[in-house]
């Protein structure tokens, strides 16, 4: 990756030796390394056995999981926040769990759209609850630095399974607590 760096550095008409620049393909390729991480991560792993029994049956709900992704459209930045709710049927997730999750999806080459249903549909199976909604709002960088350059323009998706999808009463709940 460091040498791939090094060539693009190259291909834009600047000099890698340059002092400012000598190390920048190593540093580039390790950014990279963390920003994508979420491809060396697995559901497993990140729950790591925190599901607890539980008899609460009422929405759980974590708002503003700030989250930075890349588009795989343009390898830029998006940044913004995630809110995940679910209903228990019977088992709860350890609170820091769900931020990972988010994270482990967000740390890859991504679209929008799909992260969000990727972490509802994980958030779903790994607890078997009876529903899930999940909310993100994201300024995405190929939008704000290039193309049109629009600098205050939000993207929001959602994603509604189970009680979520099927009861209006409690979508209406999960979007007026996320406000």
């Amino acid at each position: 990756m460091r040498d791939a760096f090094a060539t693009i550095i190259t291909a834009v008409g600047e000099d890698v030796n340059r002092e400012g620049l000598l190390k920048t393909p190593e540093r580039a390729a390790k950014a990279f390394e963390f920003l994508t991480q979420g491809y060396h991560q697995d559901i497993n792993t990140v729950v790591n056995d925190a599901l607890f029994t539980s008899e609460n049956r009422e929405m759980v709900l974590v708002r503003d999981i700030e989250l930075y992704s890349m588009c795989e459209h343009h390898l830029l930045p998006f940044i913004g926040k995630c809110h995940v709710a679910y209903c228990p049927d019977g088992k709860v997730i350890g609170l820091s769990k769900i931020a990972r999750i988010v994270d482990m999806y967000a740390r890859r080459f991504q679209i929008q759209e799909n992260l969000t249903k990727q972490i509802g549909d994980t958030i779903m199976e790994v607890t078997g609850a009876a529903g899930v909604a999940v909310v993100i709002e994201a300024k995405h960088m190929c939008m704000m630095m290039r193309g049109v350059e629009k600098q205050n323009s939000i993207m929001t998706t959602s994603m509604m399974k189970g009680c979520f999808q099927e009861n209006q009463s409690t979508r209406s709940e999960f979007m007026s607590l996320i406000r």
